[in-house]
């Protein structure tokens, strides 16, 4: 256990941002896990339209340090790159 109050606020902050951090993950991992959801289901208008607000996530959850900034640059790649394919074959 921390001994010093520097220590001890040290463990306090790192639980609450810990706890921050693990919201923003999981919100991150359900937008994109909706976004693949509806490309594998070919509904091309509606991944379509959550595209951007699911780009905003990946965006702010490396601006955040949630994923490193390759991480978001390969998610939004391969999420376009899939919708393209679907709006081609439509």
């Amino acid at each position: 256990m921390a001994n010093t109050i520097s220590a001890q606020k040290r463990v306090r902050t790192t639980e609450s941002r810990t706890e921050i951090n693990r919201t923003r993950k999981t919100r991150l991992r359900h937008q994109v896990r909706a976004m693949r959801r509806l490309l594998e289901s070919k509904d091309t208008n509606a991944a379509a339209a959550l595209i951007p607000k699911t780009f905003s996530m990946i965006d702010r959850s490396a601006k955040w340090g949630i994923i490193k900034k390759n991480t978001a640059a390969r998610y939004k790649s391969r999420i376009t790159l899939r919708l393209r394919k679907l709006t081609a074959k439509a």
